[in-house]
């Protein structure tokens, strides 16, 4: 699988994990120099808080369009610090 926003792949993996119909790519499968931190923060009933990053490439932002979560709940495990897309990104193999 592949998000790709801006034309450009901000992650690639094999290893997605399907949650919710959106899928969250392993941490080690994600381009950094296009995330930036963010302090929004949500909270979902079952897996818990989630974390944001704001996309930059070629000097556009993309706030807030990558979510993950560091502390998930022990039924969410299997998605810790895994990263997934909205917000325009483009998901697709």
């Amino acid at each position: 699988m592949k998000a790709i926003w801006n034309d450009k792949i901000l992650a690639e993996s094999n290893k997605t994990v399907l949650v919710e119909n959106n899928h969250y790519f392993p941490p080690e499968s994600i381009q950094k120099e296009y995330f930036k931190p963010s302090n929004t923060h949500t909270t979902c009933p079952w897996k818990g808080e989630a974390s944001y990053y704001t996309l930059q490439v070629d000097r556009e932002e993309n706030r807030d369009a990558a979510w993950y979560y560091p502390e998930p709940s022990e039924a969410a495990k299997k998605i810790k610090d895994h990263v997934a897309f909205w917000k325009g990104v483009t998901v697709e193999e």
